[in-house]
Order: structure tokens, then sequence, then C-alpha cells
């Protein structure tokens, strides 16, 4: 038996029973109602990453109402929306450099906070996103992109 770790890309691709649209479960009913939960597939979450141009901002949250939409569904599963968007950004950084590698730094969390779990944390997201002439701000332990909301793009 192999000991070699999966690559990110190759965890990218395990999922193939994704996208799904699906009854929003029981639990989830209380907070969001009625209707469907779109489940995206990495390769969405991917295209959702990759088409977000240089000085624009997506949040995960966005991500997900987007992909929602697209599946004609209530709601998009933003936890699997996270999830997918932290392989992307490792992915992306495992391979060669190329010139259509995601640009996995300008996918925000919530309120535009930036993602410690991307690859090289908070100063690598910070340095590539302050690159591209955006400027974050510290609000206590966590980090944030000043004005964020204006620069936020639809990902459809």
């Amino acid at each position: 038996m192999s000991t070699t770790k999966k690559s990110w890309r190759d965890r990218l691709a395990s999922y193939p029973h994704l996208p799904s649209v699906k009854e929003i479960p029981a639990a989830m009913r209380p907070r969001h109602g009625e209707g469907t939960i779109a489940t995206p597939s990495p390769q969405e979450v991917e295209a959702a990453m990759r088409s977000i141009p240089e000085g624009r901002l997506a949040t995960v949250m966005g991500i997900g109402e987007d992909i929602a939409l697209r599946h004609e569904a209530t709601i998009g599963c933003t936890v699997t929306t996270a999830i997918f968007a932290h392989m992307v950004a490792h992915a992306a950084e495992e391979g060669p450099k190329t010139q259509d590698a995601a640009p996995w730094w300008r996918t925000l969390k919530v309120d535009g906070e930036l993602n410690a779990k991307y690859p090289g944390g908070i100063e690598a997201q910070m340095s590539k996103l302050e690159a591209e002439g955006h400027t974050v701000v510290q609000r206590g332990k966590r980090y944030f992109v000043e004005d964020f909301a204006k620069k936020l793009t639809g990902t459809r």
C-alpha cells in the first residue's frame, strides 16, 4: 500500500457525484426555510475563482449564491464552497505557476475577511492582495480588505 499523499489536484477530482441539488435538510430549515440547496462540484468553485479579474474580489458566500442561481436552487452550500475554495487555493500553489492558475487570494471569507487556511496563511494572501492595490486592515486578531464590498464581482 502506498503512503503517498493525494495531491490537491487529485482531491479536487474525487467528487464525481457533485454538483447536486437536494431539499434543504430539516436541521437547516429553521435558518434557511424550505427549498433546495445546491452543493457545488470542486470544478464549479475553481471556475468561479478563476473568473475573478485582477482588482476585483469575491466571497465564498457570493460564490455559493451564484452556484445556487446557476442550479435554480434556493441556497448554495457555503460550507462545501469554502472547503473547495481551500482545496483550489492549495492546488494552485502545488503545481507549476501558470497563467491559468486560480487567483485564490481574491476569494475572501464573509465580510471581506482574509483566510488563514489558504497557502502561506494571512501573510501570503495579504501580500498578493496589496500587490493588486487592495488595502488590508487588522481588526482585533483578524484581517479584512477595506471597502471590499465595492470591489465584489459576480462570478456567474
